[in-house]
């Protein structure tokens, strides 16, 4: 096969398997004592640099305040068991933050700064966290949650200090321990690394456990001390935590941000600091291949441009491709953050354009139907991965865990999808996003697919409205290129003069919106869009904003 190192699969099982993973390190060795090693050997290299706040660090002065963070954190008295709450922006000593954790052995629980007061108080109610890191633009609001749900801890603030709170500033003055070292893991690579979020596109986030297991290092690529990352995911996206740990680990350079996502600002930074690896998310490459400095940017620099997470157009993906110099260096991703790792990886995107790729190394993949029984080549399916790790499940929801992992230890994504005869896996749809009109099934995906095509579009989602007769009725709230004249009638017409099943035309109609309604870690939320088309059109009917 003409892509690379051979998957294989085994017919009899209908399972994929991107072969056995080597691990560079010891597997005793847990992330906090790999990044503190890793750290010693190079602490002159620059670790961080800070665009938004104008600092930077090296690997030593990270190391040397992590220590500082950990020491802090011992002298509280906190144990392996202890959780440290972060809800925070990617600021400066966020990072000392992460690794203390990593060295203490000792999880942190990190929320988006996005979330809704319920929801702080529910997830943090859920992991009780002992002390909680937050920037003091949510300090009112953390102290608020844990008033309310009686949680007796230390809020430290990172950033807009209020007056009187507790700075990071002063845990950075804390002497650093004798003969500091990271701390053994007390259950081994079983224990839990951190918690992060589900994404909440169907409700109340869950607390996602991850595991202390070196399968979530990058090794698709090689990770050299020349490497230049960027990432605006925090601390509770897969993506900001694995940027985070990869950064320590291979010596390479990050850059942050603590702004709101700029697609301009990016622009500048990818220019300034000669970006190498940048990992975004399809709403973010949605946002930058739209802005008016797109085309005139130097983005030579890029070598690996990851993104994934949710679904992407093939045009949009294009339209970045076209502005990338280096062969193969888009590349779509896929996994969840319940599999603790990458799953899928395409390194072939002029090949297998929207394809999320082949199983990486330590993966296997099979696709089921209804009953459970796995599927062979091209036949639609649930995804269902198997990684080998351990995995604690959701923090205190047991329930919820078991409907996610089988007693076989697959994961099951709830996505359908196939996998072609060379074994890239191409993604359907969500399983409960599926739709009927007059009882025949289809997916939101398939429409969406054919509105991204419309040159003047940068994002749409497609989602069913009930009608009593037909089921439900496809509609699609779009956003446009920005000082284009698309309307909401342009988009029903091309539809259907493109589809010619009467049930997969935008029946329900659909309306033009500045952007799309989103879960705090960026990814469309379906349901809150939907309700923001139903609000818009019960509102108003003119064909200035609503069309059927």
């Amino acid at each position: 096969m003409p892509y690379g190192p051979e998957i294989t699969y085994d017919d009899t099982l209908k399972v994929w398997s991107g072969g056995e993973r080597e691990n560079y390190f010891a597997p005793h060795l847990s992330i906090g004592e790999i990044i503190f090693r890793e750290m010693e050997r190079h602490p002159k290299l620059i670790a961080q640099i800070s665009a938004t706040e104008k600092t930077v660090l090296t690997r030593e002065e990270v190391r040397f305040n992590a220590m500082r963070v950990a020491t802090y954190m011992r002298g509280l008295g906190l144990k392996q068991c202890d959780i440290v709450g972060l809800i925070a922006r990617n600021t400066t000593h966020l990072v000392a933050v992460a690794y203390a954790c990593f060295f203490n052995g000792m999880p942190f629980h990190s929320l988006n700064i996005s979330y809704e007061q319920d929801t702080i108080e529910k997830l943090l109610s859920i992991t009780r966290p002992s002390l909680i890191f937050c920037d003091g633009d949510e300090y009112a609001r953390v102290l608020a949650a844990t008033e309310h749900i009686k949680l007796d801890t230390t809020i430290i603030t990172m950033r807009n200090h209020p007056s009187g709170s507790l700075r990071i500033l002063d845990i950075l003055s804390t002497s650093i321990e004798d003969n500091f070292r990271p701390a053994r893991l007390e259950q081994g690579p079983d224990q839990t690394l951190a918690i992060l979020c589900s994404s909440g596109t169907t409700g109340v986030p869950k607390a996602v456990t991850f595991t202390n297991s070196q399968q979530i290092l990058w090794s698709c690529t090689p990770m050299t001390t020349d490497v230049v990352q960027y990432s605006h995911s925090t601390l509770d996206w897969f993506s900001g935590l694995s940027v985070c740990i990869n950064a320590g680990v291979f010596s390479t350079t990050s850059i942050i941000a603590d702004n709101k996502f700029d697609p301009a600002f990016l622009c500048r930074i990818i220019e300034e600091y000669k970006i190498t690896f940048l990992v975004q998310s399809p709403s973010q490459m949605a946002m930058l291949v739209s802005c008016p400095e797109f085309d005139a940017s130097d983005l030579s620099s890029i070598r690996h441009y990851v993104y994934g997470g949710t679904a992407c157009s093939v045009e949009m993906q294009h339209r970045m491709r076209r502005r990338l110099k280096q062969a193969d260096c888009l590349v779509f991703s896929y996994n969840l953050t319940e599999m603790n790792s990458l799953g899928c990886l395409n390194l072939h995107f002029d090949e297998k354009p929207n394809s999320v790729g082949r199983p990486v190394k330590g993966i296997r993949v099979k696709i089921i139907n209804e009953k459970g029984e796995a599927l062979g080549p091209s036949a639609v399916g649930e995804v269902c991965f198997y990684s080998g790790q351990h995995w604690s499940g959701y923090y205190g929801n047991p329930e919820e865990t078991r409907i996610m992992v089988d007693s076989q230890r697959w994961l099951h994504t709830g996505d359908m999808g196939y996998m072609d005869p060379d074994g890239f896996l191409y993604i359907v749809d969500r399983k409960k996003d599926m739709l009927k009109y007059q009882s025949i099934m289809y997916y939101p995906s398939e429409i969406e697919r054919v509105i991204s095509q419309i040159p003047d579009v940068v994002e749409v989602c497609v989602f069913g409205v009930w009608d009593e007769v037909n089921g439900d009725e496809a509609a699609a709230s779009v956003v446009k290129k920005p000082g284009t004249q698309l309307s909401a009638q342009d988009v029903v017409k091309f539809v259907k003069e493109r589809i010619g099943a009467k049930y997969k035309q935008l029946n329900a109609g659909a309306i033009i919106v500045e952007d799309l309604v989103r879960s705090p870690n960026g990814k469309t939320h379906r349901v809150a869009t939907k309700a923001h088309f139903l609000e818009v059109t019960n509102r108003t009917r003119t064909q200035d904003s609503w069309f059927k």
